[in-house]
């Protein structure tokens, strides 16, 4: 999954658009426009091809946040775009990574979550306001709270400030909790011990135990910062 795309103004492919018969300054300004025109285009095929337009960084010359209009005759600006999908390429790396492993089935069970609809594995996740990762395990608050020899400081709020710092300027990335009624967790929400659990520390209807029985951590991504 590409990290970031590129537009470079100055190439063979443009040596003709800046001419040497120009003067500096006129060949300067001509690059400078190339350059705003591509960055253009460039977002037009992201607002095509995702469904908005990413975040930008401008680097002219090598110097970030300089005026494209700085540029010098035989320069380069390199506008490069932020993506939201490298984010959670990132986050599902290092829960993978990071995961306690004995059978393998915790870390499988870890699952994306576009705006509460699930994303299949090996699917590009669709443009949403809010993505999660959300394991389905019902053991997944135990390691949370650091009761694995594996993960003595939990799994998913380490990522998720680990996330933050890294991407935090595409995204907000925090930790938090989704409730999950499927999976190995919903299947034991609904058994007789579980409903009992929930009884004896909740009290209350059993009917409204369910949203803290299915109660997962999760890694929690809004666009926007």
């Amino acid at each position: 999954m590409a990290i970031r795309g590129r537009v470079e103004t100055f190439d063979r492919d443009i040596e003709l658009i800046l001419s040497n018969d120009l003067s500096p300054k006129a060949r300067s300004e001509r690059l400078a426009q190339f350059a705003k025109q591509e960055l253009v285009t460039a977002e037009a095929k992201n607002r095509s091809a995702l469904g908005y337009v990413p975040p930008h960084e401008t680097f002219v010359d090598g110097r970030r946040g300089a005026p494209v209009e700085t540029v010098k005759a035989d320069g380069t600006v390199i506008f490069e775009f932020s993506l939201i999908e490298t984010a959670l390429a990132a986050i599902a790396q290092i829960l993978i990574i990071a995961s306690p492993v004995l059978t393998g089935q915790f870390r499988s069970s870890i699952a994306l979550f576009a705006d509460g609809d699930e994303v299949e594995p090996g699917q590009t996740p669709p443009n949403a306001n809010e993505y999660a990762f959300v394991p389905s395990t019902p053991y997944a608050r135990k390691i949370e709270r650091g009761l694995s020899a594996q993960a003595p400081d939990g799994l998913f709020q380490v990522a998720a400030a680990l996330a933050s710092r890294r991407f935090g300027n595409i995204a907000r990335i925090r930790f938090g909790y989704r409730s999950l009624n499927a999976g190995a967790v919903g299947g034991w929400a609904a058994t007789a011990s579980a409903r009992a659990l929930a009884q004896r520390v909740r009290g209350g209807n059993p009917v409204n135990h369910t949203d803290w029985l299915t109660r997962q951590p999760a890694v929690i991504i809004t666009r926007g910062r």
